[in-house]
């Protein structure tokens, strides 16, 4: 077995995966995952439509330590909102409207995943 580093890393990108395949069926566009600069990481850049949408993807075993839902407070949102505007800067993209999403991955121990699907938290 791992270390606790890769089995978070492991059930992130499991989570992710998981995401990405429910906003496809959903209809959206997949553009980026996982974009990086030295602010942070923005999970999964998709378009809905002509919406850019921004999407924080949180994936949690259990509830020990609170829901996924519960893991994006305010100042997650501000962050993501900040990516957002350095995403649009940097790729020079200037969507019609611009949306924050979270995506909910709750992993039981038994069991098939859930996903809870959030528009517009920020």
């Amino acid at each position: 077995m791992g270390s606790t580093y890769e089995q978070r890393r492991a059930l992130g990108t499991y989570g992710e995966d998981l995401a990405v395949a429910y906003l496809r069926g959903q209809g959206m566009e997949i553009l980026l995952r996982n974009w990086r600069v030295r602010e942070g990481e923005v999970d999964v850049v998709a378009r809905d439509g002509a919406t850019l949408v921004v999407c924080e993807v949180k994936t949690r075993r259990g509830e020990a330590y609170g829901s996924a839902l519960e893991a994006v407070t305010d100042n997650k949102a501000a962050r993501l909102r900040r990516l957002l505007g350095r995403l649009l800067d940097e790729t020079g993209w200037h969507p019609g409207e611009v949306r924050i999403d979270v995506v909910a991955v709750q992993v039981p121990r038994r069991g098939a995943p859930t996903l809870t699907h959030l528009e517009g938290v920020g």
